[in-house]
C-alpha cells in the first residue's frame, strides 16, 4: 500500500520516515520529494508498506498526529494521472 505524507517538517529525512512508519509495520520504500535546484524538501513524500492493513493502521494512527510540531497528513496514495507531460 502505497501511502501520500503532507505537511512534513523540511529537515526531515527519508530514514526519519522510514523509522516512523515502521512502527506500524514494515516499509518497503520512502520518497522524500525535493526541490531539483535546491535540494530541500517540499513537505511531503510516499512510503509505501508491505501490506494494505499495516499502511492502514499507520495511516489511521499518523493522519493530524503532531510532529516536529506540524500536523501530519496522511492518506492512500493515489495513482499518477495519465497524459500529464513533465514540465521543462
Amino acid at each position: 500500500m502505497k501511502l501520500f505524507i503532507g505537511n512534513l517538517p523540511y529537515d526531515i529525512t527519508e530514514p526519519e520516515i522510514a523509522t516512523l512508519f515502521g512502527e506500524y509495520g514494515e516499509v518497503l520504500n520512502t520518497h522524500l520529494i525535493t526541490d531539483q535546484f535546491s535540494g530541500r524538501s517540499k513537505g511531503f513524500a510516499f512510503v509505501e508498506m508491505s501490506n494494505r492493513g499495516e499502511g492502514h493502521k499507520a495511516m489511521e494512527t499518523l493522519n493530524k498526529m503532531l510532529f516536529k510540531h506540524r500536523e501530519l497528513v496522511c492518506k492512500e496514495a493515489l495513482p499518477p494521472k495519465k497524459g500529464k507531460k513533465k514540465r521543462r
